[in-house]
């Protein structure tokens, strides 16, 4: 039996949707996380364990010392400098640490002062950012917050481009313990554009989303 030229461009276009959609199916990794709670979502708090960066915005509050109570912004090279202080480390404390250091370093000088220590505007390190590539509307690093999801994070960056497969994207999470990485799969356009919160997940600090571009 003969097959015309027309039959064989037909078996070759099916062939290659096939191999196509192989290709695609077998990205996926079978790990996915649990949804997150509406009520734990876009939470505006900055985290109990954040670490402070170099350009973050902070507000040092010293008890009955208002002469004393600043807000500032943590220097390039992760510094500060407020009254009674000069050039002490910031970047790389949490608010609390930072808290204890400068109450160390008023001691000479208050009797017993009490400290606290908030993040305004946070920039965050590296490891305390959320990192979105791909098919998005303005891949960039923005800031971890306390309870921040998956939504959250696609809002900050304008939502899915045009041509995104967001039912294809990954999450790569490091353990911090052991160093390792390990691939999630996401469903952004399950959730970004058919309201399914049911692919809402939980986010942490380091994770880099990763968003492909639709085939065809």
């Amino acid at each position: 039996m003969r097959v015309s030229a027309k039959s064989w461009a037909m078996l070759a276009a099916a062939a290659g949707i096939l191999a196509l959609t192989g290709c695609a199916s077998s990205s996926r990794s079978g790990n996915v996380l649990p949804a997150a709670h509406l009520a734990e979502a876009s939470n505006d708090q900055v985290s109990e364990n954040y670490i402070i960066g170099a350009m973050d915005e902070i507000t040092l509050f010293v008890w009955r010392n208002p002469e004393l109570s600043v807000t500032l912004q943590v220097r390039p090279d992760g510094r500060i400098t407020t009254p009674l202080i000069t050039d002490m480390v910031a970047a790389g404390k949490t608010p609390a640490q930072l808290a204890d250091d400068i109450r160390g370093a008023l001691s000479p000088f208050i009797t017993e002062p009490l400290v606290s220590v908030m993040v305004n505007r946070p920039q965050g390190t590296f490891s305390q950012q959320i990192r979105i590539v791909g098919a998005t509307a303005r891949p960039a690093a923005i800031p971890y917050r306390a309870n921040m999801t998956l939504v959250d994070a696609m809002i900050a960056v304008g939502g899915l481009s045009e041509y995104a497969a967001g039912d294809r994207a990954r999450l790569i999470r490091t353990d911090r313990a052991s160093g390792q990485q390990r691939e999630y799969d996401l469903r952004i356009s399950s959730l970004m554009r058919r309201g399914d919160f049911r692919a809402n997940v939980r986010l942490e600090p380091g994770d880099v989303i990763i968003i492909p571009e639709s085939m065809f």
